[in-house]
């Protein structure tokens, strides 16, 4: 029984963390990282410390995963090797033909799409061009915004995940895992993410740039940094469906 006035630890089995602050300040700083996480287009060029990204990914390792397997492996790129892959990327975009050639290692989108998922796709898609005052049919802008993701959208860190080939479909849940956390704990740093399946269309050329062996596969990448308040991009905020639209409760 602690008779002390400090708050009580709780064991994760290896560690003993102290719980900060109250039960209500803990759940309302959890809250704020997940609610104002958002898909951030456009970075300052602040640079993230190496140490914030260790910190960040210390915390996500403690994602949840199927029998403890721990599927995720990480790539940090930074600098002239951020550039460099960024530049291979974008000669091999802008290359229409080989590009549409591509394919990419899983499938992350449906093969066919259906209401009400392919409505959502719209609206984002056509929210964001309305704020860059892209019309539709311009290809030329929607491809250079588009482009912008290989290039992480200018922010000073790139992530990309790879996982190995010998997993299967659990082990994408698990990643989903272990990529939240890692946007939840950046955002509780005062940083912002994007995650980006874009990547995996060139996970060929990912892998010759990074040394990545073939026995792994990419699983998308995210761009890490701070926001920058001036674009316009960074105001849009898309929607959520309401708990009741998506929840049945049997008792």
């Amino acid at each position: 029984m602690n008779s002390s006035n400090t708050p009580p630890t709780r064991s994760t089995g290896r560690l003993h963390v102290q719980a900060p602050g109250t039960t209500l300040q803990s759940s309302e700083a959890v809250d704020w990282a997940i609610v104002s996480r958002r898909s951030i287009r456009a970075f300052m060029p602040t640079q993230v410390p190496r140490e914030e990204i260790h910190a960040i990914l210390d915390v996500a390792r403690h994602a949840a995963s199927g029998m403890n397997t721990q599927p995720w492996r990480v790539h940090v790129l930074t600098g002239s090797a951020k550039e460099r892959l960024s530049s291979a990327i974008a000669t091999a975009d802008n290359d229409g033909e080989a590009s549409t050639a591509l394919t990419e290692p899983y499938h992350y989108y449906p093969l066919e799409w259906v209401s009400p998922y392919v409505d959502r796709r719209r609206k984002v898609g056509w929210d964001l061009y309305g704020l860059l005052g892209i019309a539709k049919g311009d290809k030329a802008r929607m491809h250079a915004q588009h482009g912008r993701n290989y290039r992480f959208f200018d922010a000073p860190v790139g992530l990309i995940f790879t996982v190995d080939r010998v997993m299967q479909a659990g082990s994408l849940m698990d990643y989903g895992m272990f990529l939240q956390s890692v946007m939840v704990a950046a955002r509780a740093r005062g940083l912002d993410t994007c995650p980006q399946v874009a990547f995996t269309k060139f996970h060929q050329i990912i892998h010759a740039e990074l040394g990545i062996p073939d026995t792994h596969m990419v699983v998308c990448g995210m761009s890490l940094g701070h926001a920058d308040p001036a674009r316009i991009e960074n105001t849009l905020v898309t929607e959520r469906e309401s708990v009741e639209s998506f929840t049945t409760y049997h008792e």
